[in-house]
């Protein structure tokens, strides 16, 4: 299965072992939680998709690499404790409390989330002298004489013994104890992923050409060589950087992230060709609906790799405005439930009441925000949000305390609101305009080619372009999406009246 199945199979998992009965009971016992065991080659995303499983879920995580560990760290360190037994007193041995463990309390501790994931990483991969532990940690959930509290799932990952020469076998008696999920690399679910959090489009770009790129792994006469997801994704924050900063990319950091030499020289050969592509083509001349026409002539004699490139550059400039209406409404649809309470309430507040009750608001979102960080449950995305709340309220409290009248407090606040939503009016119109100027030259651009098929495509299995055209609607979008329809329908007519033999 690809890293998005496993990611679903987990959640389900996870909620099903977290389910109670009436009494307050977990409806599957503790004991009966089989730890699930994610399997797969290094850097596919498995660390990735604890994150986002723990803040959908808003369960707390902590993770651990367990090739960092000692026997004594995970178990912790004996010491003699003096007790009595029938009459008779004796000195005997004791562990202080495993790191792993405390660990999950002091998470519990700071956050005040109750229920989590314990995440143990390269969990085939551990010391000899912890082996034995290690698998009784597996089947009973105990680390020494200390249990994980109960309420908190057991993942762990590990990679086939090809990639690593530290694995070792689990048998048979512990294997059935685990519920195995095999994880393979697949780069039309990474793309996804890849649209969705800002991997730089040369990136995207190139993978696009060359798709059997996207993970490799090869021995040389120089070692092992490989490439994964995780170096694409840390070479496109690097890129991102360097092009704020007006510096270089050359092979030798290329080669820094993804280690293959043919690889490296093709990426970089293609990074620079893009740069080319942007200059050569205007891409903001062309959203603003005022394309040269060197582009169109440009376009027309241009191979596939050039067009696909150049459409993906726009179609990502796009999203990107489009993601950024689509988080504004997110967070102005949030921040109308407790305006509401504020508005039920002012006729009877004074100014000074209604300042405290924003304050309480900015110290609420601000606290959660502090909380879900210390249950490492915290998305960007979230905590992007819970920010603008906070921050809603605090300028609010600054503008009522600046205003001449002392009892149209909500009127400030009112206000205020008003302004985000004609920013999002504005700034949905823009978006739509820019999408529209998309689709005119995509039309008179590539006219012959798939190039509007591939539009309307990504368009469609993006989360956030599709909530942006149910949302504040795309005319273009829809004539283009029954054209592609009716021509679809047209071809399968064709092949029902080939297969005829008339």
């Amino acid at each position: 299965m690809n890293i998005s199945q496993a990611k679903d199979y987990i959640k389900n998992d996870i909620r099903l072992y977290l389910k109670k009965d009436e009494y307050g009971e977990y409806r599957i016992p503790v004991v009966r939680q089989r730890p699930i065991f994610l399997l797969g080659a290094p850097g596919i995303g498995k660390t990735a998709i604890m994150e986002q499983v723990a803040a959908e879920l808003n369960v707390a995580l902590v993770s651990y690499s367990m090739t960092h560990h000692t026997r004594q760290s995970a178990l912790g360190l004996p010491f003699i404790k003096h007790t009595e037994y029938e009459g008779m007193e004796y000195d005997v041995s004791e562990y202080t409390m495993s790191e792993i463990i405390a660990s999950v309390y002091d998470v519990m501790k700071e956050s005040d989330i109750k229920e989590g994931i314990l995440f143990l990483d390269e969990i085939n991969c551990v010391s000899e002298t912890l082996a034995p532990s290690m698998l009784q940690f597996l089947q009973y959930k105990v680390f020494g004489r200390h249990k994980v509290p109960d309420g908190w799932v057991i993942v762990t990952a590990g990679n086939p013994p090809e990639y690593n020469k530290s694995v070792r076998e689990f048998d048979v008696v512990t294997m059935d104890r685990l519920k195995v999920l095999e994880v393979e690399a697949d780069y039309d679910t990474w793309k996804r992923y890849a649209k969705e959090h800002g991997v730089h489009n040369a990136v995207t770009g190139f993978l696009e050409i060359h798709k059997d790129y996207f993970y490799h792994m090869e021995m040389t006469a120089k070692g092992r060589s490989y490439v994964t997801a995780r170096g694409w994704e840390d070479l496109s924050t690097i890129l991102h950087l360097y092009e704020e900063e007006d510096m270089k990319v050359d092979e030798t950091l290329v080669g820094q992230y993804i280690r293959n030499d043919k690889i490296v020289k093709e990426f970089t050969a293609y990074y620079d060709l893009y740069n080319k592509y942007k200059r050569d083509y205007q891409l903001e001349d062309i959203l603003d609906g005022n394309p040269p026409e060197t582009a169109f002539a440009r376009s027309s004699k241009a191979g596939f790799d050039e067009r696909l490139s150049v459409l993906s550059m726009l179609i990502d400039k796009v999203m990107a405005e489009i993601g950024d209406v689509i988080k504004t409404s997110d967070y102005l649809t949030e921040l109308m439930v407790p305006l509401r309470e504020i508005k039920e309430n002012s006729a009877d507040k004074s100014s000074d009441e209604i300042v405290d009750f924003a304050t309480s608001k900015e110290e609420g979102y601000l606290n959660r925000i502090e909380k879900l960080s210390a249950a490492n449950s915290l998305s960007n995305d979230d905590r992007n949000r819970l920010r603008r709340l906070a921050s809603f309220f605090k300028s609010s409290v600054t503008d009522i305390r600046e205003s001449d009248s002392d009892s149209n407090a909500f009127a400030v606040i009112e206000s205020n609101f008003n302004k985000e939503v004609s920013s999002l009016k504005s700034g949905s119109e823009q978006a739509k305009l820019r999408l529209h100027n998309l689709f005119e030259f995509v039309k008179k651009a590539f006219s012959e080619g798939n190039e509007l098929l591939l539009l309307v495509t990504e368009l469609t299995a993006n989360t956030e372009s599709a909530r942006f055209i149910a949302q504040f609607g795309s005319e273009d979008y829809k004539e283009a999406s029954k054209t592609m329809m009716l021509t679809e329908r047209q071809d399968a007519i064709l092949e029902e009246i080939l297969d005829l033999d008339l």
